[in-house]
């Protein structure tokens, strides 16, 4: 009985120590676990920061929006696993093309500009301080229907559809190459898991 004790005993003593084994930046802590600690912080973004990414030159036919975005959170820019927020601005006669994502819900949140958007069946004008919220694997496109850019952000539920803009995008003062139709297919197969274009 006085060994099962002592034992009991020890094992409680030794927790303290485990625990502090295990901390950030103590000896033996894994990287994962220093990194996690040092993501927690968060981010205070102004409207013009984060990821500048540009859209690769699209090859003649190909649909698509050439104009520059910024993926603002993501497990690359904060550190989150599930949270995916972006920010673009669309020109005068600019549209998304309608499209799906399978796993994900996403919200878009008028900033500035006016457009139509076609969510499932419906269609309504969307103005500044507009929201449209699109449950996962519902059909979704906007188009700007005004004078001045649509200004929009979006937030998704879970990550997946930063991996394929960046795939057809640069950084911002990149060189980038033109995007063929061959290229553009493998990139969509590959990511249609999380997100599937209805103009294919």
């Amino acid at each position: 009985m006085l060994i099962g004790v002592s034992r009991w005993i020890s094992a409680v003593l030794l927790l303290p120590l485990a625990f502090s084994l295990l901390a950030p930046g103590a000896p033996g802590a894994t990287d994962e676990v220093a990194s996690a600690a040092n993501q927690s912080a968060g981010l205070i973004l102004q409207i013009g920061e984060g990821e500048k990414r540009v859209r690769r030159p699209k090859a003649a036919g190909l649909p698509g929006l050439p104009d520059p975005f910024i993926i603002k959170v993501d497990k690359l820019n904060g550190g989150s696993k599930d949270l995916v927020m972006g920010y673009e601005e669309l020109a005068p006669g600019q549209s998304i093309r309608p499209h799906r994502h399978l796993t994900a819900d996403e919200i878009i949140f008028v900033h500035a500009g006016s457009g139509l958007v076609s969510l499932g069946d419906r269609e309504a004008q969307v103005n500044a301080g507009g929201t449209v919220y699109i449950p996962a694997n519902t059909r979704i496109s906007l188009r700007n229907t005004g004078k001045v850019p649509l200004a929009i952000a979006y937030i998704f539920s879970k990550p997946g559809f930063e991996d394929i803009q960046r795939e057809n995008s640069v950084l911002e003062g990149q060189p980038a190459t033109v995007i063929t139709p061959e290229e553009r297919a493998r990139n969509e197969a590959k990511h249609k898991w999380h997100t599937s274009y209805d103009d294919q």
